[in-house]
């Protein structure tokens, strides 16, 4: 067990571009993990040019790709567009809930500094995300996949 999550753990550095362009072409993911020693991403695009995106970031970091990796991304446009809109509904209630809270699911791939990055334009700005979160994190650098962050609204 411990062997396939140091795997993991490799597999996600190497294709760490190929997450970003997921997260940044609106993919979901449904799954990241080894299975039968290689690295399976298993996703739902909202585009067949987001897909294509993806599949040529793959190229980029591996051109022999074929040997550590299976990608399965599925086109879903109409699944996107709820999806967007639910995530804009959830962020919307967050702001209003949690007095100047929004939320952010982690995807896989993220770090403390790129959710900073996105939400306050400084990488720098982490550590308002980290204390905003004490309450489930204890290290600013172990952040998983599928948590639920609250992000404080810059004043």
């Amino acid at each position: 067990m411990a062997e396939n999550n140091q795997q993991l753990e490799q597999m996600k550095q190497k294709y760490g571009p190929v997450l970003r362009t997921l997260e940044q072409r609106g993919v979901r993911l449904r799954n990241v993990h080894i299975e039968n020693g290689k690295l399976l991403i298993r996703g739902e695009a909202p585009s067949q040019e987001a897909k294509n995106a993806v599949w040529d970031q793959i190229k980029l970091v591996n051109p022999s790709w074929q040997q550590e990796l299976l990608a399965d991304i599925t086109v879903n446009e109409q699944a996107a567009g709820q999806a967007g809109g639910a995530q804009q509904q959830a962020q919307s209630a967050g702001q209003q809930a949690g007095g100047g809270m929004q939320t952010y699911t982690v995807q896989a791939g993220d770090t403390l500094s790129a959710i900073s990055q996105r939400f306050y334009g400084s990488a720098g700005d982490y550590m308002k995300i980290f204390e905003a979160n004490r309450d489930q994190l204890n290290d600013p650098n172990k952040i998983r996949p599928g948590q639920t962050l609250k992000i404080p609204v810059r004043a």
